[in-house]
């Protein structure tokens, strides 16, 4: 008897051990509505198998060198605003599903965040207190609703690289607030020059990295893609000592998706639904596996899964597509 109850205590032990050596961040980018949710749109996301979601308040600002960001208004859709997020956040808790808060910003006609640059020393200054009062608030609200991750910016190039002292002061403000784990989006073409990942949890990437020039690349053309980009975060990670978060990664189910993965013009047509499967195929193959990555937060998921995505669509969601199949199974392997 003493024998049996031993081996039951090995083998859970065992399952214990393999579970929390191997689970990964299995996350989803929720797309913000004007309403509030309920279970039911939480449903599709429990059925992929998500543990983690992406929330994303906004701030808007005028244009690349405007200075004031404006955010938390009557204005916005009811799940950009802190309202909006707690509301999400409590649903989706109630699901078990753990959080990611990353407050972002939109600059009008949606130009590249990555270009916003002040022109004089005094708009820098405008644009780091109204910065600081952005992201400190969403830190206070990330510490308020029990998020397990902040996210401090989202593609910021330019004003990560011209005021990196702003940034290093900024970090230990927010941990003053917030008491969880911390990380910056960078995207894939800057994330190798973020001077201050030695002081955040984890090194993320937008991970739009350009992989095929071909119309329907192969499993295999999208694994020869990877090759030299894998080496160049494998670099960074242990330079940093930090593990890698795919803070946004995904694919559009249209032609040539591995030439621009970022490239979201809106053109109508060249559907390729084997396209955006094969991509993220081979991203969990050559990612999901690895001990110092942990893990990524696919782009995007709608709120209202019956109405969005399908055969007919050539836009990155993979809701109705084959693609929905393989996030699955990919989750639950990891």
């Amino acid at each position: 008897m003493k024998n049996k109850w031993l081996i039951i205590v090995i083998v859970i032990f065992f399952n214990w051990f393999c579970n929390s050596q191997t689970k990964k961040i299995n996350g989803i980018s929720f797309v913000a509505s004007p309403n509030k949710i309920n279970q039911d749109h939480i449903i599709p996301i429990k059925k992929v198998l998500a543990n983690y979601v992406a929330l994303m308040p906004f701030g808007f600002i005028k244009d690349l060198n405007s200075p004031k960001i404006t955010f938390n208004s009557s204005r916005q859709w009811f799940g950009e605003t802190e309202k909006g997020i707690e509301q999400y956040s409590h649903e989706f808790r109630k699901n078990k599903i753990k959080i990611m808060l990353k407050p972002q910003i939109w600059v009008w006609r949606g130009e590249y965040t990555g270009f916003i640059k002040m022109n004089s020393e005094e708009n820098w200054r405008i644009l780091e207190n109204s910065y600081s009062e952005f992201i400190i608030t969403y830190a206070k609200l990330a510490q308020k609703i029990n998020a397990e991750i902040l996210c401090i910016g989202t593609e910021l190039e330019k004003f990560v690289e011209n005021r990196p002292d702003y940034w290093s002061e900024l970090i230990l403000k927010i941990k003053k607030v917030y008491k969880g784990k911390l990380t910056y989006a960078a995207n894939w073409d800057e994330f190798n020059r973020v001077p201050f990942w030695s002081s955040i949890d984890f090194i993320g990437i937008d991970a739009y990295f350009p992989l095929s020039t071909k119309k329907s690349p192969s499993i295999q053309d999208f694994v020869k893609g990877w090759q030299l980009h894998k080496n160049n975060i494998i670099t960074v990670s242990e330079m940093a000592n930090k593990p890698v978060l795919f803070t946004e990664f995904g694919y559009r189910s249209v032609n040539y998706t591995g030439k621009e993965p970022w490239n979201s013009d809106r053109i109508e047509g060249d559907v390729d639904l084997k396209n955006q499967s094969n991509a993220l195929e081979v991203i969990y193959q050559q990612f999901w596996n690895e001990t110092w990555f942990a893990g990524g937060f696919l782009w995007k998921w709608f709120h209202n899964h019956a109405k969005v995505g399908g055969g007919n669509n050539n836009r990155f969601t993979p809701q109705n597509k084959p693609a929905e199949q393989v996030i699955k199974k990919a989750y639950e392997q990891h």
